[in-house]
């Protein structure tokens, strides 16, 4: 057992291996398009930027999952925060709040890797809580990335981390470069949304109690917004994880049928 009191196998735990939130990522680029696919316990969607001579002239999305019945407005949000863009200025700093934050980490996500020669997949893992402590990691292309380990909402491993919290992590994600740096923006958002395994469906049902942090939790929406949708628990082995959503998605959308 170390200083910060987790026992050895707690730390060595493959939260692959045990109970919790998984999420799934997959970018696939085509002449002239790509497409950013993602599921997880409460969500399943996916995210299509058509573009040409760098800048993007159609953003879709199709979803089979959303959390809130307010959430497929957000598509129009996404066109019109993206269509018209340079793929370079497809950030995450333009409007997030404003979209459906999900959507639009896909819309950056599947920019970044328009010009790319191949599909790229990306697996996260956060264990439920055991004794406060959750192991949290992702893979790129199926190799480890990162691998974090909290304890009481607070992280403490690897060392640089320590002392941090999954929302006091910028500067240390900033410091980082590349395709780590990227792992670990797409680790910290979903080791943010597994909290909810955590949180009686009760308090997450009224979304006007909620901070405007997203397209359905601003005001104006959030006051008639309903929570819908099913969820998985992908731990179990029993689902796979964005089983058909490309087949999906391509029907949906060779036809515009947006947001559905």
């Amino acid at each position: 057992m170390n200083g910060d009191g987790i026992n050895r196998p707690a730390r060595d735990a493959d939260a692959f291996a045990l109970p919790g939130y998984r999420r799934a990522v997959l970018v696939e680029p085509e002449p002239g398009r790509v497409t950013a696919l993602l599921e997880d316990d409460i969500h399943c969607m996916a995210v299509r930027l058509d573009h040409a001579r760098g800048v993007v002239t159609r953003a879709r999305a199709h979803a089979d999952r959303m959390p809130w019945t307010t959430c497929p407005g957000a598509v129009a949000k996404l066109r019109e925060t993206f269509e018209g863009a340079a793929l370079s200025e497809v950030t995450a700093r333009r409007d997030k709040k404003a979209n459906c934050t999900h959507l639009h980490d896909m819309a950056v996500l599947a920019a970044a890797h328009a010009g790319d020669a191949a599909p790229l997949a990306f697996a996260i893992a956060a264990s439920d809580p055991r004794d406060g402590v959750r192991i949290l990691e992702i893979r790129r292309g199926g190799r480890a990335v990162h691998r974090w380990i909290e304890r009481d909402g607070q992280l403490v491993a690897p060392p640089p981390l320590a002392g941090s919290s999954l929302l006091t992590m910028r500067d240390w994600i900033a410091s980082l470069e590349g395709a780590e740096q990227e792992a670990a923006r797409l680790l910290q958002w979903a080791s943010l949304v597994a909290h909810g395994r955590t949180i009686p469906a009760a308090r997450q049902s009224d979304a006007s109690a909620m901070p405007p942090t997203c397209y359905t939790f601003q005001p104006d929406r959030a006051a008639h917004a309903q929570r819908t949708g099913v969820q998985y628990d992908f731990s179990t082995g029993s689902r796979r994880l964005l089983a058909g959503l490309r087949d999906r998605t391509r029907a949906a959308l060779a036809g515009d049928r947006v947001g559905t």
